[in-house]
């Protein structure tokens, strides 16, 4: 009954990557069934022992960094007023610390400059730094850091 111990070690993985969600123990769970595959298939010992090794290693060694990498690539596609911001505007009213009014996405919007000594003059481009309530708060794009 070997096949069941490798069962049980792919359970044990299991349980255990539902917890410190590694990505590393999942695989070597997936290795183990394998392996159980392997050993209900006939094959002796050291076969299971060698499939589990070789799967395991190809897992933690190719598949765990491609899916840490989509793991930790930000969302891309964002909403609402989130997708304003690091976009490109052109200011139509001089633009100041407390007021002023940019073209941005097609519309009009209110805004204000994100350094509130700064006054932006009409027809400068900007950028998007921020969006406040109804406001687009603003940096010019040529002096862009």
């Amino acid at each position: 009954m070997p096949w069941f111990l490798w069962l049980l070690l792919a359970a044990l993985l299991g349980v255990a990557e539902a917890f410190t969600l590694t990505l590393a123990l999942g695989l070597l769970a997936a290795a183990a069934l394998v392996a159980a595959l392997v050993a209900g298939l006939g094959g002796g010992l050291l076969l299971q022992i060698l499939a589990f090794t070789a799967t395991g290693a190809l897992g933690l060694l190719v598949v765990r960094p491609i899916a840490r990498r989509q793991r930790n690539r930000p969302a891309l596609s964002r909403e609402g007023t989130d997708a304003l911001i690091g976009r490109t505007a052109v200011v139509l009213k001089e633009v100041s610390a407390g007021q002023g009014l940019v073209k941005l996405a097609g519309d009009e919007w209110s805004a204000r400059s994100y350094d509130e000594t700064q006054v932006i003059p009409e027809g400068a481009t900007v950028e998007v730094m921020e969006i406040d309530g109804a406001r687009a708060v603003v940096y010019p794009h040529d002096e862009l850091p």
